[in-house]
């Protein structure tokens, strides 16, 4: 047990080693060519400086009793790291919609239809290659358990934030080992992103696939926020009215409105488990009970934003200071998950990592070079090449492959990548699906799982041909 003193402690470290960690990207071109983030770097040195690495070393060397025998840091404070990316995930989910304008379905999909089914097709196609390599590799050769077919989904279509929050959920499944294979999958498939996705960019320029002549793209930090809808002066000065009505700082208001919205998702949550329990699950199948709360606080956020919209408040929502608080959360759940990887359950585990990683990368890979020329009827590689690096890694991979390959948005990959998010971040990649997947497979069984996700990968392809079918048939510009 620890105290409030421990956990200050605890975070305290946490801070110097992300200046630690930024300190050695700089230094390290080949951290910057990676664009690997501060915070992971920074968990790398966490892990390295454990029990895990140098703990191991020294015990190695001089015995149990020697010094930093365990690590650099106490148990105490590696039990705080460990319970941190549980928590800090629901501040960044809460804070992914915030301050943004939610607009009508139907305006989404006339404006990013083909991203939107692109996005999707990517997803649950992880599902479907995960589940049909744990079926015909992983069970027979390894006798792993079947929720390792999602592992991939987590790991990199949700990142180390989503692989973190979820690593509660699979240990009380009965998949201790789940968590720390999605986190690492979540490492792999960052790195693997940047890689593949600078690698095809090179391939596309050569291949004139690539329309716009592309300049040097140098810091992830410059990517630009995914709201597309920029502040007015009247929103401005509305804010500021409120403010002084209020008589409240803009931060304190801020973290207050991400609290709300965590506050929504967790009654929505339990409203769900009580249905659950006076409904299907007398007879015994029960899902929500083991869902983390961070989906239902991206439900929560839109909720909340909503409501504060209605009443007339919603100026008071600062996106990019929501942002910030979002982005610092972040920061705690991926350096927290990375230090508290057990390398030895990867290393028992190295034939299930390895597959599943290859599996996931080739999938990634190849639909892009399949799908996106078909599904976009222009500017295939821009549009496409967005949603395989965030399928790969984060949000921020997929536009810096973005950026990469068109830095001044002259195909408009931009506003289509931001819109789809709206109908893919609720449901995958860290969305509802995400969180219910492995109780589904502990519930229902691999196979069900596997024909269900089957079955949404076929309709969203079909859909990508329906769209297909009648952007041909639309009279082009000059025809009209």
């Amino acid at each position: 047990m620890f105290n409030l003193r421990t956990v200050m402690f605890a975070f305290v470290v946490l801070a110097l080693l992300l200046l630690a960690g930024r300190y050695v990207k700089h230094q390290s071109r080949w951290c910057q060519r990676l664009y690997l983030p501060a915070s992971i770097v920074a968990g790398v040195l966490a892990l390295l400086l454990g029990p895990e690495v140098l703990g191991a070393i020294v015990t190695a060397i001089a015995g149990e009793e020697a010094f930093l025998a365990g690590g650099l840091f106490s148990p105490e404070i590696r039990t705080v790291w460990s319970q941190a990316p549980g928590v800090f995930i629901n501040i960044v989910f809460a804070a992914l919609f915030l301050g943004e304008t939610i607009p009508a379905p139907a305006d989404i999909w006339r404006k990013a239809a083909p991203q939107v089914v692109f996005g999707q097709t990517l997803a649950w196609g992880q599902y479907v290659v995960g589940s049909l390599a744990t079926i015909l590799i992983l069970m027979p050769l390894f006798d792993v358990n079947p929720i390792a077919a999602a592992l991939i989904e987590i790991g990199f279509e949700g990142g180390h934030g989503t692989a973190g929050g979820m690593v509660e959920t699979l240990a009380d499944l009965g998949f201790e080992d789940g968590g720390d294979l999605a986190i690492g999958l979540a490492t792999v498939g960052i790195v693997s992103g940047i890689i593949c996705g600078t690698a095809l960019a090179d391939w596309g320029r050569r291949k004139n696939h690539v329309a716009m002549v592309s300049r040097d793209v140098t810091e992830p930090d410059e990517i630009p926020d995914l709201n597309v809808l920029a502040e007015t002066p009247e929103i401005r000065q509305q804010r500021a009215q409120l403010l002084r009505n209020l008589l409240i700082d803009p931060l304190s208001i801020n973290f207050a409105i991400v609290g709300a919205a965590i506050a929504v998702g967790w009654v929505i949550l339990e409203a769900l488990k009580w249905i659950e329990a006076v409904t299907w699950g007398q007879t015994g199948f029960a899902v929500f009970p083991y869902v983390p709360l961070f989906p239902l606080a991206l439900i929560g956020g839109i909720v909340v934003q909503s409501i504060l919209n209605r009443l007339g408040l919603g100026a008071l929502v600062i996106r990019p200071m929501v942002h910030n608080i979002a982005g610092v959360a972040l920061d705690v759940v991926i350096i927290a998950a990375i230090a508290s990887i057990s390398l030895r359950v990867i290393g028992g585990n190295l034939g299930v990592f390895l597959i599943l990683s290859v599996v996931g990368i080739l999938w990634n890979v190849l639909i892009f070079l399949w799908w996106a020329p078909r599904i976009f009827p222009t500017y295939w590689f821009e549009k496409g090449i967005g949603d395989m690096g965030q399928s790969m890694g984060v949000t921020a991979t997929g536009i810096l492959l973005m950026r990469m390959v068109d830095p001044d948005n002259h195909t408009g990959a931009f506003e289509g990548f931001a819109y789809k998010q709206l109908f893919f971040e609720p449901i995958v990649g860290g969305g509802i699906f995400t969180a219910a997947a492995p109780v589904l497979i502990a519930n229902l069984g691999i196979g069900s799982v596997l024909a269900l996700t089957s079955g949404l990968l076929l309709f969203w392809i079909v859909l990508g041909y329906v769209l297909i079918r009648q952007e041909r048939r639309r009279p082009s510009p000059s025809e009209a």
